[in-house]
Formats: C-alpha cells, sequence, structure tokens
C-alpha cells in the first residue's frame, strides 16, 4: 500500500523542514554507528556511492558495486536498507503530527470523519446509514512483511522518540539525553538481523498480528466509535449500536493452499484473540479501580450499584465505604476467570458465560453514576470500556476460513462414495451435483462422515476444522466465525459443497446456516461468469431462506490479485467494477443486500492504492453499508502499528464508505452509458495486449525467471505459505504475492501499469477526439481518475534503468528482448498516461510522495544494484549459503524504500 499524505496544503501543523532536520540527525547517527563497524575505506565507499546515486550516475554506481566484495557487500546493503526505514518513520511522525493539529484547531482535510458526517447528516435516512454502516479491515496471513517483529519494535521505539523532537526543539527535553536514546535504537538497528532465520509458522502469524491491538488498534478503534456517536448526536441523531469498524482475521483459518494450518491453529487464533481483548478489559477495569475511590460518606450510589459491590471478596477495612472499587474488584475477578477458562480451560467461579454479562455490571456502574450526578466521571475510560465491549466482545475480530473450491469437492466426493450415495461424484455434470448436493441439504437428515468407513487425512483435516468452529461458536459466541470463504467458485455446486461440508458439524440446515457462504470469484473467466452463477445459487428456494434468516445480506469476495496476473491491471479493474454492478443488480432485483469482500493486496498490482480512493470510487449504489477488504503484511505496519497511525486510516475508510453511499459524484446514466462502450473496448485490447506478452511470447517465461529475484523471493521467511501452490516453474501456479513482489524488486513494477499505454494510445489514433473524451472521463468519472491515477503512481516507482540492468541477468539475446517490448510500452503508457491527465511529469497531483520518494530513491537504487551483483555471483555460485542471505537484506531495504511489497 502507497501510503499517500492525502491531506493538502496543511498550514502551521507541521514545519516542513522537520522531516528534513530528523532525516540528517538520522542520517548523521546512522553514519557515526557504521563508522564504528567498518574500515574508513569502506565507509568512503558508502559515501560515494551515496553522492553518484543522488546525482544519478548510475553508471559508476555500478562499476563501485561490481568491485566490492561480499564482505563489504555486508554492511553496505545494511546500510542502505536501513536509511529508508528510517525516513519512513519520520514521515509516519509527521504524518501523525499533522493529523492531530488539524483534528484540534477544527480544519478540514480528506477523510475526516466530522465532515463526512455533515454531509450524510443531511440525508433523509441519515440515522439508518449511521447505525448500520459497517467497514471491516480483515488481516490476513498472506506473507508480505519482509521485517522481523524485533525490527518492527526498535523502530517503534525510534518513532516515539520522534514523536518528542518538538518538544526538544521547544527545549522542554534535553537534547542531549535524547540524542543519546536516539543514538542507541539506531546502534541496536545496526547490529540487529534485518530478516529471520527461520520461516514463520502460524502460530508466530497469529501472535504477530494480535500486537498490533496492544500497540493502538483498540485504544484507536474505541476513540473513533466514541467520537463518530458523538458527532451523530451533536447532529441530533441517537444512535442504538453502531458499529461503524469492526475487525476480520484470517490468521488461523485460511487454509487455502497452506497445509500448515488446521482446526488446533483456528482453536489457537481465536484463543489468542481473546486472551488479548480479555487482558486489556482487565488492564482498564484495574486502572479504574484505582480511580474510582468515591466514598459513600460524600455520595449516593444505587441500590443495583451496593449488590455488585457485595459480590466483592475485596473485604479490605479501606473498602467498606467505596462500594465503586468493590464493583470494579469483582468485575476483574470475573475477568480474570474468564481468561484463565479461556486460555487454559480451567472453570472457576465467578466468571463471565457471554461479554453481555460483563456490559451489564459495566452499565450497572455507569447507571449509578448518573444517578447521582457523575456524568462526568462516566466519560473517559468507562466509556471507552463500554464502547469496547460493544465492538469486541470476548473475540475480538471475526475469523474467516477459506479453502479452495477442489479440496471441499474431493471431501464431499469421499462422503457421498462412503455412503454409497454416489460413487463417482466428481465425474457427474453441474446439474447432477447441483440436484444431488440440494438432496442432501433438505431431504436427507444424515451425518455421512458417523459411518465408521476409513477417512483421507484430507477428509479427516477439514472435518476436523469444521467440527472446532462450531465449537468456538457454541462457546464464544456466532461473532467469532461468520463467513467461510470459498476460493475459486466457478460454479454454483462448489458453493454447496461446502454447505454439505457445514451440514456434517450442524452449521448447516434447511432453515438456518450459522456461517454464511461467501464465494471468492478471483480470475477474469471467473468474475465474467460469476452474475449467471448468484443467479441460479440466488434462486434456490434453500438458499433463500438462509438469506432471510441473514437479514437479507448475501456476502460475495472478489479477488484482484489473480485476475491482474490473469488479465492485466486495466482487464481486472474493469472486470471487478462491471462484475459489482451486475452482482448488485441481482440482489436488487430479490430484495437481497449483496455486499462485497475486496480482495486487495498492498500494490496496485495486488488492488492497491490510496485506501481512501480506492473505496469512494467504486460503482455508485454497490456499497449498501457493509463493506470488508484484506489488509496484509507490511500494509498492517504501516497503517496500523500505532494509535495515531490506526486512528487515521479507520477514519479515511469508513469516511469513504459513508461518502460513497451519498456522495454527489454520480456520473449521469447516458454519460456511464459512454463510457462503459469506451472502456469496453479498451479494456478488450489491453487483455490481449497483455495475454500475448505473458502467456504468448515463447521468451517471457525464461525473462521473469531470470531477470527478477523471483527464486530469492521465494526463499524469503516471509510466511508460512508456500510461494506457489503446486510449482513455481511456471507463471499461471505462482501465487500473485511473490509474482508482484518480484516485479517491484526489479523496479519494472509491470502488473501494475502493462497493457495500458498501447490500448488507449490505439483508442486515441482513432478519432482525434477521443482524446478529450478521455480527459473528460478523468476528470468526472472517480472510478476512472483513480484507475490511471495509480498507473501514475506505480510508474513513479520503476525505473526502467534499473530494470535493463536485471535484464541484462538473462542467458540469451532473444530472452533480452522481453525487456525492449516492456520498455516500449512503459515509455508509451508514461506518455499517454501524462496526456490524458494533462500534466507534464508523474505525480503532478501528489508533491508529498514525490517527495518522499526523493528523499529515499538514491538509497534504494543502490540496493538493486547491489543485488544484481549478489544475483550474478549467487549464480557464478561464488556465494556462501550465508552469503545468499545478503540478498534477501536487499529484498528488504527495496520493499521498505518503496513502501509496499506483495
Amino acid at each position: 500500500m502507497e501510503k499517500t499524505k492525502l491531506i493538502p496544503n496543511l498550514e502551521g501543523s507541521s514545519d516542513k523542514t522537520i522531516i528534513k532536520e530528523e532525516v540528517d540527525i538520522l542520517t548523521r547517527l546512522l553514519d557515526e554507528t557504521t563508522q564504528k563497524m567498518v574500515s574508513q575505506e569502506v565507509f568512503k565507499k558508502i559515501q560515494t556511492l551515496t553522492e553518484l546515486s543522488r546525482a544519478q550516475n548510475y553508471q559508476e554506481v555500478n562499476q563501485i558495486v561490481g568491485d566490492l566484495s561480499t564482505d563489504e557487500m555486508d554492511v553496505i546493503a545494511r546500510y542502505f536498507s536501513i536509511l529508508p526505514l528510517l525516513i519512513n518513520i519520520s514521515e509516519d511522525v509527521d504524518l501523525a503530527y499533522e493529523i492531530n493539529y488539524q483534528n484540534n484547531i477544527n480544519k478540514d482535510y480528506v477523510g475526516k470523519i466530522s465532515t463526512t458526517l455533515d454531509i450524510v447528516s443531511q440525508s433523509q435516512n441519515a440515522k439508518e446509514i449511521l447505525e448500520n454502516v459497517n467497514v471491516v479491515p480483515v488481516l490476513t496471513a498472506h506473507p508480505t512483511q519482509v521485517q522481523r517483529k524485533t525490527m518492527l519494535g526498535l523502530t517503534n521505539q525510534i518513532h516515539q522518540l520522534l514523536r518528542k523532537h518538538r518538544d526538544v526543539k521547544l527545549g522542554l527535553l534535553n537534547k542531549d539525553k535524547w540524542l543519546n536514546e536516539l543514538r542507541a535504537y539506531v546502534e541496536m538497528i545496526m547490529q540487529t538481523d534485518i530478516i529471520r532465520e527461520k520461516k514463520l509458522k502460524v502460530t508466530n502469524e497469529i501472535k504477530n498480528v494480535t500486537d498490533y491491538y496492544n500497540k493502538g488498534l483498540i485504544t484507536a478503534i474505541t476513540s473513533l466509535v466514541t467520537e463518530y456517536k458523538t458527532l451523530a448526536l451533536e447532529k441530533g441523531i441517537v444512535l442504538d449500536n453502531p458499529k461503524p469498524i469492526t475487525m476480520g482475521m484470517w490468521i488461523g483459518g485460511d487454509r487455502d493452499g497452506n497445509p500448515f494450518v488446521t482446526a488446533e491453529t483456528l482453536r489457537l487464533s481465536a484463543t489468542v484473540q481473546g486472551e488479548v481483548i480479555l487482558s486489556y478489559y482487565i488492564e482498564k477495569v484495574e486502572s479504574l479501580y484505582s480511580d474510582f475511590s468515591l466514598s459513600t460518606s460524600l455520595t449516593e450510589v444505587s441500590k443495583e450499584l451496593e449488590a455488585l459491590a457485595a459480590l466483592s471478596n475485596d473485604s479490605s477495612e479501606f473498602r467498606e465505604k467505596e462500594l465503586y472499587r468493590r464493583a470494579f474488584h469483582y468485575i476483574k475477578e470475573r475477568l480474570e476467570n474468564t481468561r484463565t477458562y479461556l486460555t487454559e480451560g480451567k472453570d472457576h467461579s465467578p466468571r463471565y458465560a457471554k461479554a453481555t454479562e460483563f456490559k451489564a455490571d459495566l452499565e450497572t456502574i455507569k447507571t449509578s453514576l448518573l444517578r447521582f450526578n457523575g456524568e462526568t466521571l462516566v466519560k473517559g475510560d468507562l466509556t471507552e470500556l463500554l464502547q469496547a465491549v460493544e465492538i469486541f466482545g470476548f473475540y475480538l475480530a471475526s475469523i474467516d476460513m477459506r479453502q479452495d473450491s477442489s479440496v471441499h469437492e474431493a471431501c464431499v466426493a469421499e462422503l457421498l462414495a462412503s455412503a454409497n450415495i454416489a460413487p463417482d461424484y466428481s465425474s457427474l455434470s453441474e446439474d447432477e451435483k447441483c440436484a444431488l448436493l440440494l438432496k442432501q441439504l433438505t431431504e436427507d437428515p444424515r451425518i455421512l462422515s458417523a459411518t465408521n468407513a476409513p477417512k483421507s487425512d484430507l477428509l479427516e483435516k477439514e472435518l476436523a476444522i469444521f467440527k472446532t468452529a462450531r465449537q468456538l461458536k457454541d462457546t464464544l459466541g456466532e461473532e467469532i466465525i461468520k463467513q467461510n470463504i470459498i476460493s475459486h467458485s466457478e460454479s454454483v455446486s462448489d458453493l454447496l459443497e461446502l454447505a454439505v461440508m457445514l451440514k456434517e458439524v450442524g452449521l448447516v440446515d434447511k432453515d438456518l446456516v450459522r456461517v454464511q457462504i461467501v464465494p471468492l470469484f478471483e480470475t477474469i473467466e471467473d468474475l465474467d461468469n460469476s452474475a449467471d452463477i448468484m443467479t441460479s445459487y440466488l434462486e434456490l428456494d434453500l438458499v433463500k431462506q438462509w438469506i432471510k434468516v441473514n437479514h437479507n445480506y448475501q456476502e460475495i469476495m472478489l479477488g484482484y490479485s489473480d485476475s491482474n496476473k490473469d488479465g492485466g491491471y486495466l482487464s481486472s479493474g474493469w472486470t471487478l467494477y462491471k462484475a459489482q454492478k451486475d452482482l448488485t443488480r441481482i440482489g436488487e432485483e430479490r430484495g437481497i443486500k449483496v455486499t462485497f469482500f475486496h480482495g486487495r493486496g498492498g500494490t496496485v498490482g495486488r488492488g492497491g492504492g490510496p485506501s481512501y480512493y480506492a473505496i469512494s470510487s467504486q460503482p455508485f449504489g454497490t456499497i449498501k453499508d457493509r463493506i470488508r477488504l484484506t489488509e496484509q503484511g507490511e500494509v498492517i505496519g504501516n497503517k496500523y502499528g500505532n494509535k495515531d497511525a490506526a486512528y487515521y486510516n479507520l477514519e479515511m475508510l469508513i469516511s469513504a464508505a459513508m461518502d460513497r453511499m451519498v456522495s454527489n459524484q454520480v456520473v449521469p446514466a447516458d454519460k456511464i452509458s459512454g463510457y462503459t462502450e469506451i472502456m469496453d473496448e479498451i479494456v478488450g485490447e489491453s487483455n490481449q495486449i497483455y495475454r500475448d506478452l505473458v502467456f504468448g511470447n515463447e521468451n517471457f517465461y525464461d525473462y521473469f525467471f531470470e531477470a527478477s529475484p523471483i527464486k530469492e523471493v521465494s526463499s524469503l521467511n516471509i510466511g508460512s505459505r508456500p510461494a506457489a501452490r503446486k510449482t513455481i516453474t511456471e507463471i499461471s501456479g505462482l501465487r500473485a504475492i511473490p509474482w508482484v513482489f518480484s516485479w517491484s524488486q526489479n523496479r519494472v513494477m509491470f502488473p501494475g501499469w502493462y497493457g495500458v499505454g498501447s490500448s488507449f494510445n490505439n483508442f486515441i489514433k482513432k478519432d482525434p477526439k477521443n482524446l478529450s473524451k478521455l480527459q473528460e472521463m478523468y476528470q468526472t468519472w472517480p472510478f476512472f481518475k483513480a484507475l490511471l491515477s495509480n498507473v501514475d503512481m506505480v510508474l513513479s516507482k520503476s525505473n526502467m534503468n534499473i530494470a535493463f540492468e536485471y535484464a541484462q541477468l538473462c542467458q540469451s539475446e532473444e530472452v533480452k528482448s522481453v525487456f525492449n517490448i516492456i520498455l516500449d510500452e512503459w515509455q508509451l503508457t508514461k506518455d499517454t498516461i501524462l496526456l490524458i491527465e494533462d500534466q507534464k511529469e508523474l505525480l503532478a497531483d501528489n508533491g508529498f510522495l514525490k517527495a518522499s520518494l526523493d528523499y529515499r530513491l538514491p538509497y534504494f537504487n543502490v540496493l538493486n544494484y547491489i543485488q544484481i551483483e549478489l544475483i550474478e555471483r549467487l549464480r557464478r555460485g561464488e556465494l556462501s549459503p550465508e552469503q545468499e542471505k545478503l540478498i534477501h537484506i536487499t529484498i528488504n531495504g527495496i520493499a521498505t524504500g518503496l513502501r509496499n511489497s506483495g
């Protein structure tokens, strides 16, 4: 994800020289640290490389890098990896200051919740919108987080110190002490392993990602929702129980292509999440216990509060009149016993069976305070705690389950065969499959797996996961698992097969579905077929009943990554746009609210880009009130790594969703019709251009594997999942993440723009008036503007001079020639985009990103040349296994500099 600053023309909140000052300080400290670690000769080479890179004299950079010893490369690669990281931290701190400043002086910025709520409040159905809007960031296990958790901890310490820099400048903190502390952390970072020695396990991923809740997500969400309700109340709108933000989780439940996700990891994910939120509650209650020293000698309390306090075993004589403290003591005891029950299975009394019981105790305290003039005391921690309980319960985030449709089919086929119902289910036609499955779901009460027939390991594993899901829902509540995603949904039978598996454990019957069945349409072909599939599915009487009990909602997940790899950037974006409109229409015709789960990644090639514009440019009418979107890897760290960043990014998500629900920026129907015809023509050609190269050029496969670090990326310890579903020796079998990651490393950024230039240019050449049509579309159509702005952004991060050097890694001239095809398209794309935008240079409307890249480019550009040299040496057999890890350091540094990976 590109952390584009969305706040234009900020005044007073941030002296723009502060970032430069901080970068200068950090650079000096890093230089001092590095000088202690290397000889003067090596340090001089670092300085020379920096100067040459700033001057864009890359020919000499290449020459110097080629003469470096492998040992010299170690510390030099580390230096040029860490400096962009330090710059990123300074920018993040500056962003937090600007947001806080603008909020405190009541100035506007894009995504500000109060501004959006002002607009919404003018709608006739304002209360309905505000009550029901729900944006759900879903934290996933996709392996794109390059840095170690230890490094993330160190960078957080530096972040906190830089937050104090303004106080240092004002003389409120001792400068020397502050500087020495900052120096210590820079030295620690420089002497800490940047990358992991061992591959992550699912258990590591679960614990790593839940740390973000402790770092600030819980506080940010509760504060934001409290502010949301307050702002609505100021408009005279009393909200009952709004949940504008709730959280989702894939880690521990997403087993698509990951054999390490099991029933145990699903249970662990739920357990760890429960432990995190219960520990938060206990900490808050401890704080309230300390604060609420109110004495009955000086204030009255309610009878209900007296009864609650009487349950406490706090027998201290000093608490006889401090009934609020005794009540909080009792609540804390119940919470601790609840946590013990969840984590260890030990059942001690008293404990809470449900979060609603905990909330009821807190409400007893609140009611007593309000009855006896304690309005001021209710505000603050008690309100925040009550808000947290409403949002997080005892589960923290809903865990999605996900599996590939082929696995469901294999399991169902085995079950039907073992029950003598269908000896060869997979050979049946689609109609025959559906008829058979519907009969099982509506007429046959049997549990097919209850027989003594031997079961395959696959079936045993899947049944165990579903049984665990049932147990978790029974013990922790329905919210803990709400959706089950089906990857590669290609037919109605794919959805019904999952229903049969859910029926085996009692999560589905003909009247009720306790876990929503969510198809995931990923490839261009699947997206094109999605409307027909969902039309047939929604017509089934059984499905109508399921949707009725689900309050007439049906979620559909859309895949950005695979559709991009399958058809290119334009084809993916446009196919997704049309699919949403078609699926929304199908739902509306049946009185069903179709909601979308966007499987977006960090990069443009995986549906990324600035979140606000990504959401606010969705087809009008497709955001009913709920929207979910995936967040993974380094994106989670960038957006939710601290309380301020989390608050701002979540605020933008809510604002964007509401803005699109009530937006006046709706293109007239006659205009949209014309725009659609233009897009259909351009996208059809773009798709063909893309596929001709990727799947039609016999040298493309070799070019990609030789001119990118794909093999090195695939061996990175950045996640528990394999890099490919089957093999990395073919494009189609490669996962979208390492595919995109590798193209960003060699600076081509191929998935974010290829096929755009030729298709638009050919359209322009057909008629002189066509350019003005495209320019009009860019100015008036949010979708089209976001589409092209992302191309602009990704082109600005590409570097075809560096890409040329990677192309020299190819063994034959025929394979190298693929680069010339890509280069021609890159230049044409850049020229054409600027023509449509009516600009003279890239990032003309994004001064912050342009300045940010100017800061960082000289450093991570050097890393590209080091990476190329290391790959050459590796392929010549000149690197030891230990030295090979240097390539991983360069991968980390380049990803850090670009601020995105997969």
